[in-house]
């Protein structure tokens, strides 16, 4: 174990590099949503799989519209009528229209489709009323209104490759594609603990010199929020018996990622760093950070650990920095996501020299995006990360910023439910990755 104080992004890098994506499991598309994809999908068949109309209107061989015109309109025999979902085994003929719906295939003989707003059928047009001759108003060119088969995806192309989170945009192309389940990385299960003779459950009567756990619960949404399946273990008493028994509960339990809070510093009644190494190994445990220096980074019985530190503000703002970022690696991202902003500072800011995130309201004004603090930045305050929507940083080595320097974001809540204005088209707005 190494006890150099280490910079944030060596911290993050040495955690990633000891992580691998969890195993494959199959899954219905319906249970998808934010799931990664642990193999290349290739498209079974074309998309679309066969030549259809765009518009409601009538199909035809557009050289015989060539000449047509509001003023001088093309008069053509209707053969029938081709509906989607339904095959057609009509053939155009030569100065014959066929009347097509959205979806239809093309039938044999044409090569474009006239919108019916262009001829002098009825609009809407009246189902199974086909009339027997159509006046065309204006000439197509070939293929004009008409999606081929493959346009948008060839048969056999690979076309989500491995690594892919899957949104809804996915699933649509996946579903088009007829796709009923997907391989994806499994979630992983996390143990939470919270460590501390002064921590009650929430709804237990206060009792004096006694704090509710809020990391317990805290944490465990944070999990679930970046596609974890939480496993809240309870109350550690601060004796190494009780913390190793919690380790133990978690292996037990097959937990794939160990999250403790408090317990990681150098306090008389700390242990969890003390049962950690009696049963793995810790590869750091301090970071030069603010808030969350100590945090301990290591394994437990095979079991990826993290330490996170107890006061509330530092166990979330290290779970975005770190946790977060380890999540997305088991799930089978091949980079970290976060998404940083370029914002103005409206106050003036203090550090101590440590890389330092600050809690923070960004919004959008005078074509750039402005932060203002959010009240105190005690790291056991968490009003003022409520109030947050992002974390800007002072970076390692500066211990002061004046208000109106430009500095960097972390945006928290990238859902939409921080609730700050959208990006306007060419800001500087942009998801990053490492």
């Amino acid at each position: 174990m190494t006890n150099e104080l280490l910079s944030v992004s060596e911290a993050r890098q040495r955690l990633l590099a000891e992580l691998q994506p969890l195993p494959a499991e199959e899954i219905t598309l319906a249970e998808a949503l934010g799931r990664v994809l642990a193999e290349a999908v290739v498209a079974g068949h074309d998309l679309p799989p066969f030549d259809n109309s765009s518009v409601d209107g009538y199909a035809v061989d557009s050289a015989s519209v060539r000449q047509a015109s509001r003023s001088a309109p093309t008069r053509l025999a209707v053969a029938g009528e081709v509906t989607a979902g339904r095959e057609s085994h009509l053939h155009l003929e030569s100065g014959q229209a066929m009347r097509i719906t959205t979806g239809a295939p093309l039938p044999a003989g044409a090569d474009a489709v006239v919108p019916v707003e262009e001829t002098d059928d009825s609009v809407p047009m009246i189902p199974d009323r086909v009339p027997a001759e159509i006046a065309i108003y204006a000439a197509v060119p070939a293929g004009a209104h008409v999606r081929h088969a493959g346009l948008d995806v060839r048969r056999g192309t690979s076309v989500l490759p491995a690594g892919t989170r899957l949104r809804p945009a996915e699933i649509a192309l996946l579903a088009a594609l007829g796709c009923a389940g997907v391989r994806v990385h499994r979630r992983a299960k996390v143990a939470v603990l919270s460590s501390g003779d002064e921590l009650l459950e929430p709804g237990q009567a206060l009792a004096p010199g006694r704090i509710f756990d809020s990391n317990g619960l805290a944490v465990s949404a944070a999990v679930q929020s970046a596609g974890g399946e939480p496993m809240r273990l309870g109350i550690l008493a601060d004796r190494r018996q009780a913390v190793t028994d919690g380790l133990e509960r978690a292996v037990a339990q097959g937990a794939d990622l160990i999250l403790s809070t408090a317990g990681v510093s150098v306090g008389a009644h700390d242990f969890i760093r003390e049962a950690v190494l009696h049963g793995g190994r810790l590869t750091f445990w301090r970071v030069n950070l603010r808030p969350g220096k100590p945090l301990a980074v290591g394994a437990y019985a095979g079991r990826p650990f993290l330490g996170l530190p107890g006061n509330p503000v530092s166990a979330l703002v290290t779970f975005e920095l770190f946790v977060r970022p380890a999540l997305q690696r088991l799930h089978g991202e091949p980079r970290a996501r976060h998404w940083r902003l370029r914002v103005r500072l409206q106050d003036p800011v203090d550090s101590d020299g440590r890389e330092t995130y600050l809690r923070a309201r960004v919004h959008w004004a005078n074509q750039e995006y402005h932060a203002h603090l959010t009240g105190s930045q005690d790291s056991s305050v968490l009003s003022s990360l409520v109030s947050a929507n992002a974390l800007v940083v002072v970076p390692a080595g500066v211990r002061s910023l004046e208000a109106g320097a430009q500095v960097e974001a972390w945006i928290l809540y990238a859902d939409g439910s921080a609730g700050f204005d959208e990006p306007q088209a060419g800001d500087a707005g942009e998801m990053t990755s490492s």
